[in-house]
């Protein structure tokens, strides 16, 4: 759902999670505003639901974000999958694939630099999730063949960007 006509009839949030706050509740996502500073909430997808955390830290300027898979990533397996957190990577341009050490969890992350600019816009923040579910929805499988699978990260990186024609 798009924000611009709502946002450019109001004058520009100072803080960003308003604004997230805003894009999150326009798509009937289950959100919980921690703080004045984050916000985290829940995005629908193919493969599972994702989970959103919007942080912002006004002395840098900075809005960081995560999209965190529903999944854990065993002990055993956490080798493996670091190599394919790193043959991901490469193939990104914005943002990038880690791994939450604490709880075993994939997760995609980016920072967004706002200080000296116009603030963050509705179009920044719909691309931002657009682009974080749709690079975790493209890589799930990967990470499925590696954890469950047994496959290797070359392998399931290779099977995760087959492009498929037509329809089943």
């Amino acid at each position: 759902m798009s924000l611009t006509a709502a946002y450019q009839s109001e004058e520009a949030l100072v803080n960003p999670v308003d604004l997230v706050e805003q894009f999150v509740s326009a798509n009937d996502w289950a959100f919980d505003r921690r703080s004045e500073e984050e916000l985290a909430a829940e995005a629908p997808g193919q493969w599972c639901n994702y989970s959103l955390y919007f942080a912002w830290r006004e002395d840098m300027g900075a809005m960081h974000f995560t999209c965190a898979f529903d999944m854990k990533v065993p002990a055993a397996k956490r080798g493996a999958i670091c190599e394919l957190l790193a043959m991901i990577n490469e193939k990104l341009w914005l943002g990038y694939f880690g791994l939450w050490e604490d709880e075993g969890v994939p997760m995609f992350r980016h920072t967004t630099l706002l200080r000296g600019g116009a603030g963050l816009s509705p179009e920044q923040v719909e691309d931002l999730v657009d682009l974080a579910v749709a690079e975790c929805e493209r890589f799930y499988p990967a990470f499925q063949f590696v954890i469950w699978g047994g496959k290797t990260a070359a392998e399931a990186v290779a099977a995760s960007l087959l492009e498929t024609a037509g329809e089943a």
